[in-house]
């Protein structure tokens, strides 16, 4: 057994070096401690309530509704047999592309315009504006993001003007912003006369750079303050918006947004598959504004279709 004695544990004294070392660290934690730097103060809450200053521009398709909503119009369109067949086709393969590759195509984008406008020519604004209504209804309102649906809902919570800003004809925006609770819409004016559609467009779709100098003039126009504004979109064809407002938002971004993006440190988020923000910091009440519009949007939903 006195062989085994070396696993019997022995009380030493301390020696002059062990109680230098230990006074030592003792002495090393108290200054970290005292050095530490304060706690980072929480991130200033976003929409500022009460800054009518500061106004939201929400892109459309694919931001706020899955899908464009020119191809939902063309849809309800095609029901109330102002088209035939053939063109339903045209318009159903470009919905298709547009939900697959998730962007715009210039080229397949003015196509759909130049479609619809030969469309509705002849007719008067007031009856495509009452269809415009229905189609809502029928092909629109349940593919509202309720995510994107929140953010919005933030700002007008906080006091905020909150505008949609697409390419699709301003009726169809109008409509949606309406039903949505928004302020108002900016989008593509259709020419009429005597409130009868031409077929024609005035000046061009309201895409990419165009969408930017609609924001910068109503902001002029509202007294308001572009650093202190939010804008959100899916595309890169709305950076020059994007890069107009203190505030950008890349939201179920296409590749080349996403990379702008973390390029630039602006926010995202991504409702298409649920990911979290890849930058951390979305203001906390859209988060969790997010959540109740999704959890709302999901038992209305559920109640509709019981």
């Amino acid at each position: 057994m006195a062989a085994l004695g070396w696993l019997t544990p022995h009380r030493r004294s301390a020696t002059a070096r062990s109680v230098l070392a230990g006074e030592a660290s003792a002495e090393a934690a108290r200054k970290s401690s005292r050095e530490a730097p304060p706690a980072a103060a929480p991130e200033p809450e976003f929409p500022v309530l009460g800054d009518d200053k500061a106004a939201a521009f929400f892109d459309l398709d694919n931001t706020v509704m899955q899908g464009a909503a020119l191809f939902h119009f063309g849809r309800g369109l095609y029901k109330r047999k102002f088209f035939e067949t053939r063109d339903l086709a045209r318009f159903a393969w470009q919905q298709a592309w547009f939900r697959l590759a998730g962007v715009e195509d210039p080229e397949h984008m003015q196509e759909a315009r130049d479609s619809a406008l030969s469309i509705v020519k002849g007719h008067r604004v007031a009856e495509l504006e009452t269809i415009g209504e229905e189609i809502y209804d029928e092909y629109m309102a349940d593919r509202i993001w309720p995510g994107t649906r929140a953010l919005a809902q933030a700002h007008l919570d906080a006091g905020q003007k909150v505008w949609l800003v697409t390419a699709a004809p301003v009726e169809i925006a109008q409509v949606i912003a309406r039903r949505l609770g928004l302020t108002g819409a900016l989008g593509t004016v259709a020419e009429s006369v005597g409130g009868v559609y031409t077929g024609k467009l005035v000046g061009e779709p309201l895409h990419g750079p165009a969408k930017a100098e609609a924001v910068r003039a109503l902001a002029s126009a509202e007294g308001l303050d572009l650093s202190r504004c939010a804008a959100y979109s899916d595309s890169h064809n709305d950076i020059p918006m994007l890069s107009l407002v203190g505030h950008p938002y890349a939201i179920n971004p296409d590749a080349k947004l996403r990379k702008h993006a973390r390029e630039q440190d602006w926010r995202l988020r991504d409702y298409r598959t649920g990911r979290k923000a890849a930058k951390v910091g979305i203001p906390a009440a859209a988060g969790v504004g997010a959540v109740a519009g999704g959890t709302a949007a999901a038992i209305a939903l559920s109640r509709r279709r019981r």
